[in-house]
């Protein structure tokens, strides 16, 4: 999941911005790291950032005579500006600050700025200026920005009477409260699988020679990514793959438990307390989706659409492992992944380690910023005297080729891991942008291998697939962060279509001339083949009908934690009812996934928004002429009628400006049934 889901939920969640009007404003307004990376520095800049947000909104309050654009929504969006700056950067201090202290800093003033974005969201004298101002026939852009603020408002409750204020205000606090410790808990569980040297059979040698053995022998494997990942794809130990699924997804068991219960509550609570039925019809009434029953319409015809394909990939890959290990009746969900490589080996004459060499880190960084400049017409300009919160980040300007050159922002990438930092792969936004004011600025927080003298870092397809996607959310905020309203970029888009733009990038690095251009040999130089390429990519696509039912689990789940009372919900029997209702492979006890799922508390019941966005974002793709993807018109097309506009406009609009009609699931059945082709065999209905 990406950041910003996190951060609008937080955000939406009452210490007052009054108590903070005497505080003083730091040397730097849009970097917290640079007055000091250390607990009190941050605690400073962002009750300045309050301070401020509370000036702005006093200006409104205090007008005289007609209500304008000029003097009320224009300081109302320099108060969100305020917010959004300084939820981002305590966000990105509790995700990556170097000491325990400041991400716990972090993590304590989330929650004052939670607290502050609250008290707005249910300001009834802003609520009542914004709703004065006429709305401008002339600037759509702010026409939809007003009224797309007035929705909010209502949803939040403004309408309500002081004592139900006061109760949303208490409700809100404490999802923000039991959200940010559930979160933490995924963060701080480390936890340790042991491992013999015979165990270790099947992993790439760069991994075995990253482990030393202990005093007894045994190897110490971790549940971060680096070391999980490649367990579950490669290691020949079916012990081994067990003991590390089960590990994995306790990491934060039982603590979050009582946790994630204390949100359901405390949301169920809040959506009846605003006249809806469930949390999750008030989670999407904003959305695309617009209501629950939207949705599981939508989640039959996906099903329906890729049931057939999921069946018959298992059926194969069953035939394929009983095979290779004669006796076996099923296959575990903590073995699907390694039976799934060892068929695609055969199937395909593919074996994903042989292209780790094609992927030394370094030289997949290059490769990105070269095929993202040239998709989206802009230049990368490394800064390397920039102060950042760790000497590993690196950071770039990036400057626009389809105008003169001018300045667009910039992008911060830290990409390998380090003790205590936020264990997943997202984006984040750092600063919103303002035209003519304040240059957009975001940051990849993700958990490649290398970045340590020696390691190649060598990556799996997938890892280059994943670095690509979350790079497409910087520049969605980059380039939508070009308007004149700070909450209307890239990342403030309906938030079941944030993910689109980034799930269409995942189609370009099949490309073999995208791939070519900086898939190079670790040790030889020597360009990955094109027959490798051929194999990759046929290998990729086995297993879409059940990479699109393991979604429909995901989404399901996450829905019906949301949709009924939380006293009705049992974790692990809905957990079992839906794995055996969608997963393929079979449901292992132990398995507390939802204790780490920390989607449930970003996304909400709305982890459909992948789903929606596969949908869409294939659509897109389609679109292109897949000889020359960087270089045609579409691109430039792409960039000027989906991202530029931020969101300026409902996402509906921006699919249909790019598309000439509503998205459907015409492209999403040709994707799913691109691995049947040319056999005569169709699996989807």
């Amino acid at each position: 999941m990406t950041l910003v889901r996190r951060m609008s939920m937080y955000l939406v969640c009452g210490v007052s911005l009054a108590a903070l009007s005497g505080t003083t404003m730091a040397q730097d307004p849009l970097h917290a790291w640079r007055g000091g990376a250390d607990p009190a520095s941050l605690e400073t800049w962002v009750n300045a950032r309050l301070a401020a947000a509370k000036a702005d909104l006093d200006k409104i309050t205090s007008v005289q005579g007609a209500h304008t654009v000029e003097n009320t929504v224009r300081p109302y969006d320099d108060a969100q500006n305020e917010l959004a700056l300084a939820g981002n950067e305590a966000y990105l201090m509790f995700s990556v600050g170097n000491s325990a202290l400041l991400r716990d800093k972090g993590q304590a003033l989330l929650a004052v700025v939670s607290s502050a974005a609250t008290d707005l969201s249910l300001n009834q004298a802003v609520y009542r200026a914004l709703a004065a101002v006429p709305l401008p026939t002339n600037d759509p852009a702010t026409k939809h920005y007003v009224e797309r603020a007035l929705l909010e408002y209502r949803l939040a409750g403004v309408d309500k009477d002081d004592a139900t204020r006061a109760k949303i205000r208490q409700l809100q606090d404490k999802i923000t409260d039991s959200s940010l410790v559930f979160g933490r808990n995924v963060a701080d569980g480390k936890l340790e699988v042991k491992a013999t040297k015979a165990e270790l059979k099947g992993l790439p040698e760069d991994y075995i020679a990253r482990h030393k053995p202990d005093a007894d022998g045994t190897y110490t494997l971790t549940t971060d990514s680096p070391d999980s990942t490649p367990v579950f794809s490669f290691a020949a130990d079916e012990g081994l793959r067990k003991r590390m699924f089960l590990t994995y997804n306790q990491r934060a068991y039982p603590k979050n438990v009582a946790v994630l219960k204390s949100v359901l509550e405390a949301r169920q609570e809040l959506a009846t307390t605003l006249g809806y039925k469930t949390f999750a019809d008030l989670a999407m009434a904003d959305q695309m989706m617009g209501s629950a029953s939207n949705l599981r319409k939508f989640l039959q015809e996906v099903d329906d659409a890729s049931r057939g394909a999921g069946d018959k990939e298992y059926a194969l890959l069953l035939e394929f492992a009983k095979k290779q290990q004669p006796g076996l009746t099923n296959i575990s969900i903590a073995d699907g992944s390694y039976w799934s490589e060892q068929y695609r080996r055969v199937k395909y004459n593919f074996d994903a380690q042989s292209v780790r060499p094609y992927f030394p880190y370094d030289e997949v960084q290059e490769g990105i910023l070269k095929t993202a400049a040239s998709l989206f017409h802009v230049e990368f300009r490394a800064v390397s005297d920039a102060k950042t919160w760790d000497a590993s980040v690196s950071t770039y300007d990036v400057f626009d080729n389809a105008a003169g050159k001018k300045k667009l922002g910039r992008i911060y990438l830290d990409m390998h891991p380090r003790d205590g930092k936020d264990k997943w792969f997202s984006s984040a936004p750092v600063v919103p942008g303002i035209r003519g004011r304040q240059l957009p600025e975001g940051a990849l927080i993700c958990n490649f291998s290398g970045g340590v003298a020696g390691d190649p870092g060598l990556m799996e397809y997938s890892e280059v697939v994943t670095f690509f996607h979350e790079f497409g959310h910087l520049m969605h905020h980059i380039l939508g962060g070009q308007g004149q309203w700070s909450n209307a970029g890239g990342f403030n888009v309906e938030g079941d279509f944030v993910e689109a733009p980034s799930q269409m990038l995942e189609e370009m690095f099949r490309d073999r001339t995208i791939l070519s251009s900086f898939a190079k040999h670790y040790k030889t130089g020597e360009t990955i083949p094109a027959s490798l390429v051929e194999q990759m990519n046929a290998a990729g696509a086995y297993g879409r009908g059940r990479w699109l039912q393991a979604q429909m689990l995901y989404s399901t789940y996450s829905l019906q934690v949301h949709d009924r009372a939380p006293q009705q919900v049992d974790f692990d029997a809905l957990l079992r009812e839906d794995s055996d209702r969608f997963s393929h492979f079979t449901f292992l006890d132990g398995d507390r996934m939802y204790t780490s799922f920390t989607h449930l508390t970003g996304y909400s019941s709305n982890y459909y928004t992948y789903v929606l966005d596969k949908v869409i974002a294939v659509d897109f793709f389609a679109q292109f002429d897949r000889s020359n993807l960087l270089g045609g018109p579409t691109a430039m097309r792409y960039r000027r009628t989906v991202l530029e506009p931020g969101a300026t406009k409902p996402a509906a609009e921006l699919v249909k400006d790019f598309l000439g009609r509503p998205q459907n699931l015409e492209a999403l059945k040709a994707w799913i049934n691109e691995e049947f082709k040319g056999n005569g065999v169709a699996a989807g209905k």
